[in-house]
């Protein structure tokens, strides 16, 4: 534990030096964020404000993995292999929206390059899988009852492959609000290696490195913010989260861990399958949901707050569920 908060520690002053020059060298190469025509004018306000801030803490998190893994920690692969592919497809969608002045690349084009990225990734975390059931598996069985067993490979790699994905999608469309999807993502990492057990220490190597940097980006991305993510950060930490939880044998829990990113998900897919049944109209003013509590007159702050409360409830019940089971 001393080791964990050590490294969450110095990536933090790490980050919290270097995003100033990352912000200027942002600005420097007009990375402004564009933002949609169809959102509150506060929003609108934010036209302009650097993007692509997840660079500096995805980078920071590789680097704690290859340190851990020169120094013989296993683990460390899975995680990595995360942020590697999530910042390849985020950073490239970033660079899409800029250039072109679009929203980035077509969903038509964009789902199926974060599939294939994903088979890589979902192999190398299986094949790391080593949880308490002797293999991969979706859920620990250990103890007196076997709660699940292992699934067969050919059905649990797909499923990994769609968890990877539904997660990066879900972090994604979180980030709406200064600090939101920051704040969540710190809050889920430090719980999928200190609260689950099963981390090894080349995974909790990286997610707190990638904690105390995000950490570090909420200094400058709180509101108003300074910088924002952007897709290069949100797909990475997708990526990486749902890697960490098919290591670790939890992807069962991962919605319960991350359940947030869930609702706001679950909020934009009601919102559009109503719309489209009843001819128009809304369950909600706006979708994901954080923008109809923020159309009700709540502050962003008040919204991350809130909502960094109910992330700390859903990891702490998630935990709680994993030590029943044991």
């Amino acid at each position: 534990m001393i080791l964990d908060l050590l490294t969450f520690a110095a990536s933090f002053l790490i980050a919290l030096i270097l995003y100033p020059v990352a912000i200027d060298m942002l600005r420097h190469v007009k990375s402004g964020q564009v933002i949609q025509a169809e959102l509150p004018e506060s929003h609108q306000k934010k036209a302009g404000t650097p993007t692509g801030g997840g660079i500096l803490f995805a980078a920071l998190g590789i680097a704690g993995g290859l340190v851990a893994a020169v120094n013989a920690h296993a683990g460390a692969w899975p995680a990595v292999a995360g942020l590697v592919a999530g910042g390849l497809i985020g950073f490239a969608d970033d660079q899409s929206k800029l250039r072109i002045g679009s929203r980035g690349i077509p969903a038509r084009l964009k789902l199926p390059i974060q599939l294939l990225l994903a088979l890589p990734v979902a192999y190398i975390a299986l094949s790391a899988s080593s949880g308490p059931c002797g293999g991969p598996s979706l859920m620990m069985c250990d103890g007196p009852h076997q709660y699940l067993l292992p699934f067969e490979p050919w059905l649990l790699f797909p499923l990994a492959v769609v968890a990877i994905v539904a997660t990066a999608n879900a972090v994604n469309i979180t980030d709406g609000i200064d600090g939101l999807a920051g704040g969540l993502s710190a809050i889920a990492l430090a719980a999928m290696v200190l609260l689950l057990r099963g981390a090894p220490a080349g995974e909790k190597a990286v997610a707190m490195t990638l904690a105390g940097a995000l950490v570090a980006f909420l200094v400058f991305n709180r509101h108003p913010a300074r910088v924002f993510m952007g897709d290069t950060g949100s797909l990475a930490i997708g990526y990486a989260l749902a890697a960490m939880a098919i290591q670790q044998g939890f992807l069962v829990l991962l919605p319960l861990l991350a359940l947030v990113f869930v609702l706001e998900t679950l909020s934009v897919i009601i919102q559009v399958a109503y719309f489209k049944a009843s001819g128009g109209r809304r369950v909600f003013k706006m979708t994901p949901i954080h923008y109809t509590f923020h159309h009700e007159g709540w502050s962003e702050n008040r919204i991350a707050l809130s909502f960094w409360g109910a992330g700390l409830v859903s990891a702490l019940a998630a935990a709680g569920v994993a030590r029943l089971i044991s």
